[in-house]
């Protein structure tokens, strides 16, 4: 099968984390950002991730694809119960796109390998949120905020194999943020979480962006 991704999109992740978490090949093939007329050619709206199945159909939508990877032999991993405590601290830490997205608009992304998907990312992204400039400047106040909210989570992560002791849909949605934080530099994760980070990264194989820390 192949998946077509940004590497820095946190729903792409998601689609990722499947396939190493099952050990099953996959082909990657990233996206340039500002490419347009490849997903609507598959899928009808710009979007990814996009999993090209064996047959050649293409399935969007991170988590059908997950559910999908995950059934396809009758064995599924994700198992676990949820708890809506999870979601609850995701939802709540919805203003990290502040610290991110400036990030990911100067990192080295494979889908910013031209100057126009660079500029494309930064225009869509600023006119969401605001000024890069602006919320770069302000980093200190939001990772002030940041580090308080992960002390708040640190309880909730029960094992370093899984946030809830046994892998479920709370990995796949938990894992990408934590996966995206590793671009913010000075930030310090409760060491819990940092093991809890690490340990997904390696049972997803999916590296974290520690080499494109600012």
């Amino acid at each position: 099968m192949k998946l077509f991704i940004y590497d820095h999109c946190p729903f792409c992740v998601k689609a990722r984390m499947i396939f190493g978490l099952k050990n099953l090949p996959v082909r990657l093939i990233t996206l340039l950002n500002d490419d347009e007329t490849t997903p609507i050619t598959m899928i009808g709206k710009k979007m990814a991730p996009i999993l090209q199945k064996d047959d050649g159909t293409y399935m969007p939508e991170s988590m059908d694809i997950v559910h999908y990877v995950d059934r396809l032999d009758g064995k599924p991993v994700l198992t676990g119960p949820g708890n809506p405590a999870i979601a609850d601290w995701l939802n709540q830490t919805g203003y990290i796109n502040k610290l991110l997205l400036p990030r990911f608009a100067h990192a080295d992304f494979e889908e910013f390998a031209t100057d126009s998907a660079r500029q494309y990312f930064t225009h869509k992204k600023q006119a969401a949120i605001g000024d890069f400039e602006a919320h770069l400047a302000n980093s200190a106040d939001l990772i002030d905020q940041l580090e308080a909210d992960l002390q708040r989570l640190s309880p909730l992560i029960v094992s370093a194999e899984a946030v809830n002791g046994e892998l479920s849909d709370d990995d796949i949605h938990l894992f990408p943020t934590l996966r995206s934080l590793s671009i913010v530099a000075g930030v310090t994760l409760p060491a819990n979480v940092e093991a809890y980070r690490n340990r997904m990264a390696e049972r997803s194989d999916i590296p974290l962006l520690l080499d494109m820390e600012q």
